[in-house]
């Protein structure tokens, strides 16, 4: 019988699986600082902007929060999810019946699918949403005890959750600066202001991160969100109107309303 010939197995080390950004809550951009992508004259001027926009929006939104509709981690957990590709105003229509008829993670968990979606159809890409939703209730349920994880690295685990809806509630419910909310408001005023030539969201958020101190991350996110809804707006900016418009770099290439 002719014998059988091979490399021989060695042992070796088992070379570490890498981290993936979507379940670590990691910024996943391998983008460098700011420090080494601009000059140092110009960080010096985008931080001396972030300094005076940050006391301009204070004056003007003292009060800025989130305006989502909640009483608890779990409520705003969920309407964070919903509130994609739609309107706080309309979720919060949405969730004034929810929320009475759904009182714990459990009841979301133990849903009929079917029936859910109809209960939030309004908030449009509902049967992804539903999906959503009822994975994270049943993962809180199954995996946390019934209790929103108060970790990044944990909410990030979570159908429909990424770094966005994780720093809104970490945030906004749990007083936690893990990072600044960058919804499409936050995008389209960081540029306008100056404080980024970035378009990625990511990206973003690591440039304010940068430029704003981290007592401020959390204001920060709601308040601009806030004065992109009620002057700031994407077509028809209020410029003229605008008490910013002193530290805008952009003033006068968007239209005054």
């Amino acid at each position: 019988m002719a014998r059988k010939t091979g490399k021989k197995k060695t042992a070796g080390k088992v070379a570490p699986k890498k981290s993936d950004p979507k379940k670590t809550g990691t910024l996943s951009t391998k983008t460098t600082s700011l420090a080494g992508r601009i000059s140092a004259d110009e960080l010096q001027q985008r931080k001396k902007l972030a300094k005076s926009a940050t006391k301009a929006i204070h004056e003007l939104y003292p009060d800025a929060d989130c305006e989502l509709t909640h009483t608890n981690a779990h409520e705003l957990l969920f309407a964070t999810i919903m509130s994609a590709q739609s309107t706080d105003v309309n979720v919060n229509k949405v969730t004034e019946y929810l929320f009475q008829k759904y009182r714990t993670p459990a009841d979301y968990a133990n849903a009929d699918p079917a029936e859910f979606e109809q209960d939030i159809k309004s908030t449009g890409f509902f049967r992804q949403k539903t999906k959503s939703v009822m994975g994270s209730a049943k993962k809180i349920v199954e995996d946390y005890g019934g209790e929103v994880p108060d970790d990044l690295d944990e909410l990030v685990k979570l159908p429909g959750v990424a770094r966005k809806t994780a720093n809104v509630v970490l945030g906004t419910f749990f007083k936690k600066p893990t990072g600044v909310v960058v919804d499409t408001h936050v995008k389209r005023l960081a540029n306008r202001i100056g404080l980024t030539t970035e378009s990625d969201p990511e990206k973003i958020e690591k440039d304010l991160m940068e430029l704003l101190p981290k007592d401020e991350w959390i204001f920060m996110g709601h308040a601009i969100i806030w004065h992109g809804r009620r002057v700031c707006n994407a077509k028809k900016p209020n410029c003229s109107g605008c008490t910013l418009n002193k530290f805008c770099p952009r003033v006068g290439v968007t239209v005054s309303a």
